[in-house]
């Protein structure tokens, strides 16, 4: 008899403001976030940027309460769509991994071989597919398969991605017209679609296909609401001197702004639960940009979160993917196509393109690391007399 098991897959986030630090080591140690040619550079880097970042990151954790709601979130999420796949006569166990923090991708796995499960379902809580996401999970999760001979058992298939979903559109489209309801003229409100970006590098170099899912997905949502509605995609969270996809989230606003625009309703289009990205910077930073702008009247959709119609809509893909082919981590994270999962590995070496992307983001390093060693007082160059 089949035991059946749903792998719930999620970033992850500090629960108080002790993780803060360790969460953001662990975020800035994975290659698919930050892509260096030089795998060895990659654990000291993250410990400058998470010592650096950390007072900051802090600071705006304690504007949500001290730590991070996903855990919390993401867990209600799994209670909701164990008891919807109860519902519709397919029981099963769910489990959650986070990638970044506890309970980490590792100890789901762990949990699923002690509970014997043989069949798995793969699910990460990210409607579109980016190597930097679902991809690093994948990853991370094909490893452990490689490595553990007994995880050969499990008949396992994943669900790359869900963005063109036909009840996660609806169950956001639904979310859209209740917050429309608030403004005096909903005909007239600008929708403002902010996602989560990524460095443009991922989608030129990388074969990324998360910038066209994040379009498809805007463009299905506003079929679906079939409304009069103007809208705007832009992308947020930057991190970093790199270009990322545009526009960005604030030049948008300061932009709408500028055309006179008073009424927006902001639309978290990735992220599917509550979080810092969402409470925080958008709630607090993003409102305060658009404010300066002009933009009086700013109001947010909620996340998802244990929404009725989404866990239902999560209940049938998994449903479905039990009655389909399964896809495995040589489908996904290896296709035919030119999509890099591990650049150092992989890219060509030489006086190429790439080559000269690095060897500017390189030198922009070092002038970072050159002025850092300005400002401490401390540091290599001061250790041997040169400052």
């Amino acid at each position: 008899m089949d035991r059946i098991g749903v792998l719930l897959l999620n970033l992850g986030g500090p629960d108080k403001i002790e993780d803060v630090r360790p969460f953001l080591y662990n975020l800035f140690s994975d290659p698919e976030i930050i892509r260096l040619p030089f795998p060895i550079l990659q654990k000291p880097l993250a410990w400058l940027i998470a010592t650096l970042r950390s007072k900051k990151s802090e600071e705006n954790y304690q504007l949500i309460g001290g730590g991070s709601p996903l855990r919390r979130i993401t867990e209600e999420q799994g209670q909701s769509l164990q008891s919807a796949l109860e519902r519709n006569g397919q029981p099963a166990k769910i489990y959650i991994g986070m990638r970044y923090w506890h309970p980490f991708t590792e100890e789901a796995i762990a949990q699923i071989k002690a509970d014997k499960i043989n069949q798995l379902v793969i699910l990460p809580l990210y409607p579109q597919f980016s190597i930097s996401t679902s991809g690093s999970s994948f990853r991370i999760l094909e490893e452990m398969w490689k490595k553990d001979p007994s995880l050969s058992q499990i008949k396992y298939t994943l669900i790359a991605s869900w963005y063109d979903n036909q009840g996660y559109l609806e169950a956001m489209s639904a979310l859209i017209v209740e917050e429309l309801k608030k403004f005096a003229q909903p005909e007239q409100v600008h929708i403002f679609f902010s996602a989560h970006g990524v460095p443009k590098s991922y989608v030129d170099e990388a074969g990324d296909p998360y910038q066209q899912q994040i379009e498809e997905c805007t463009t299905l949502i506003m079929k679906c609401l079939n409304g009069p509605n103007e809208y705007t995609l832009a992308y947020q969270s930057r991190v970093g001197p790199v270009e990322w996809l545009r526009p960005y989230t604030e030049d948008a606003l300061r932009e709408l702004g500028e055309k006179g625009i008073k009424d927006i309703l902001v639309i978290p289009v990735s992220f599917v639960s509550e979080h810092i990205e969402t409470l925080e910077e958008i709630d607090i930073e993003y409102r305060e940009v658009a404010h300066e702008a002009g933009i009086t009247n700013f109001k947010r959709v909620p996340a998802l979160n244990s929404d009725n119609n989404f866990i239902e809509a999560l209940a049938k893909l998994v449903i479905d993917s039990l009655s389909q082919t399964p896809l495995t981590f040589e489908v996904v994270i290896h296709p035919k196509k030119n999509m890099k999962m591990y650049p150092q590995q992989r890219w060509a070496w030489g006086m190429t393109t790439t080559a000269e992307v690095w060897n500017g983001r390189l030198a922009m390093l070092g002038f970072i690391a050159l002025v850092i060693e300005l400002i401490s007082g401390q540091g290599p160059l001061h250790s041997i007399g040169l400052l």
